[in-house]
């Protein structure tokens, strides 16, 4: 009986410092070095989310999102290895290491209470669009205006509270015909996110649309895992020169069709 006893306050000796080891090795991960020794930094990003990434002709991923991932690998002197991510998927890849960072992450509280983040890098918000000719500086310039807009969207709940009563919402079922209606001139303005406005700053030069001023601002952050300090520091210092040197200035003229104000990399 006393060997069983003895035997047993062995096993359990053992597992409690196998599990104490564990512990250890967890508190003691350090994700940068893990990047730096591997060479590479998995990078997770939506493959189809113009104008941030999407495939070029090459079928190689291009955009603002691309332009400061592979400015962040370069800082760290490692490899970029972008890895496709959905909506779904994301934070669990990021969760199980499948991914180092993630990229365009917008901020929430639900989301701070499983992952980690960094420095806003990208501004998101929602746009009044219009032709360069038309005044419009505020809300109260809507008055009288047709306004295209995607049904039960953030921005039709954005525009609807803004709008005076005297505007003329209309709602289409998708972006393809908001964008339509405001080409055609059917509606006098638009309003959408700036990834999809960027689309059309890009594209009609006849119309010569331009964003009037903004209904909300949301802006994009890098999400790591928690706990991660050293990468954190790694890449707010990353995303710190982009901005001093103008970098993410270039990246958003080049994407996004306008200047990048910092005040939009304010949450």
């Amino acid at each position: 009986m006393t060997m069983t006893i003895h035997l047993k306050s062995s096993i359990a000796a053992v597992l409690l410092l196998g599990l104490a080891g564990f512990a250890t090795q967890a508190a003691n991960a350090d994700a940068l070095a893990d990047i730096t020794k591997a060479g590479t930094i998995n990078v997770g990003v939506f493959a189809d989310f113009p104008p941030f990434s999407s495939a070029s002709a090459d079928m190689s991923l291009k955009g603002y999102d691309m332009d400061v991932a592979q400015y962040i690998a370069d800082t760290l002197k490692v490899k970029l290895n972008t890895v496709a991510v959905t909506g779904q998927n994301r934070i669990p890849y990021l969760n199980d290491h499948r991914v180092d960072i993630l990229m365009s992450v917008g901020y929430s509280k639900e989301r701070e209470q499983v992952i980690d983040f960094a420095a806003a890098y990208a501004p998101y918000y929602i746009a009044v669009i219009g032709p360069a000719a038309m005044p419009v500086k505020g809300k109260e310039d809507l008055g009288g205006k047709s306004i295209a807009v995607n049904r039960g969207t953030l921005e039709d709940t954005s525009l609807t509270e803004a709008a005076p009563a005297s505007a003329d919402i209309k709602r289409f079922d998708n972006y393809n015909s908001v964008i339509q209606a405001f080409i055609s001139g059917q509606t006098q303005l638009m309003v959408v996110g700036n990834d999809v406005g960027a689309q059309v700053l890009a594209k009609q030069d006849a119309l010569k649309p331009e964003q009037k001023f903004q209904l909300l601002t949301s802006p994009s952050h890098i999400g790591l895992n928690k706990h991660e300090d050293a990468l954190k520091k790694a890449v707010n210092d990353a995303i710190a020169k982009m901005l001093v040197d103008g970098k993410l200035d270039e990246s958003s003229k080049a994407w996004l069709k306008t200047p990048l104000n910092p005040d939009n990399l304010k949450d």
